[in-house]
């Protein structure tokens, strides 16, 4: 009677330990799966935001080159219009410096958070703010709005991609990198703070039954 009760204690302790240790490994596994995913994302170029960011910057100089080959075009040719506005360049006339500002910051912004991977506001602040001081004198002193449709296209269109760049940096890109690493660094003191070790399941051999007491069974015997 008294092993069997024995016995069902060991299993239900080892069962309840098991039960611990199980707790333990799912409770460490999520967190070890977030840090080597985490690790993992920043052993890549950049990150999948700030590639959306390039993949903006490269379509603002693409849009703006077709657009001026589609004013060459319209104008009397590529060939033609290339010698007026690139060989005579004429500031009051030409849209190749619109052209040339797309260049501008494709190359600054791709350097500055591609390549160099800058975590700051100041080099798309530069760039937009060249833009923008740019396009204003431009259309102010040239005479561009006297030329069709390009004359209002053309400006207009370069300066809302530039200030859609530096709304996608300031309020997509580093916020949320920002946090990312906030959320990296919680989560790997969260690990930190785990025990390295936990208690294995124990043995048989740990419980042992006390001997059964002779004056005992004496006095059962005689009350019998």
């Amino acid at each position: 009677m008294s092993g069997r009760v024995m016995d069902s204690q060991c299993s239900s302790s080892v069962g309840s330990r098991t039960t611990i240790g199980g707790v333990g490994n799912i409770n460490s596994t999520p967190i070890s799966a977030r840090i080597e995913s985490y690790e993992g994302g920043e052993k890549k170029c950049i990150s999948d935001v700030r590639r959306t960011f390039c993949l903006f910057v490269t379509f603002d100089l693409l849009f703006v080159t077709l657009l001026w080959i589609i004013e060459l075009n319209v104008n009397g040719g590529i060939q033609e219009q290339l010698k007026k506005e690139v060989l005579a360049y004429d500031y009051h006339k030409s849209f190749f410096d619109i052209f040339l500002l797309a260049v501008f910051r494709f190359a600054a912004l791709i350097l500055a958070y591609a390549v160099c991977k800058l975590r700051h506001w100041w080099a798309i602040a530069i760039t937009t703010a060249i833009t923008t001081g740019f396009l204003i004198v431009k259309v102010v002193l040239s005479k561009l709005l006297s030329q069709g449709a390009f004359g209002y296209l053309l400006p207009i269109v370069s300066f809302i991609l530039a200030w859609i760049e530096t709304w996608l940096l300031d309020f997509k890109v580093l916020p949320q990198e920002a946090g990312d690493e906030i959320r990296y660094l919680s989560v790997q003191n969260a690990l930190d703070r785990e025990p390295l070790l936990h208690p294995g399941p124990i043995t048989d051999g740990q419980f042992y039954s006390p001997p059964e007491s002779m004056a005992g069974n004496n006095l059962l015997t005689v009350q019998y």
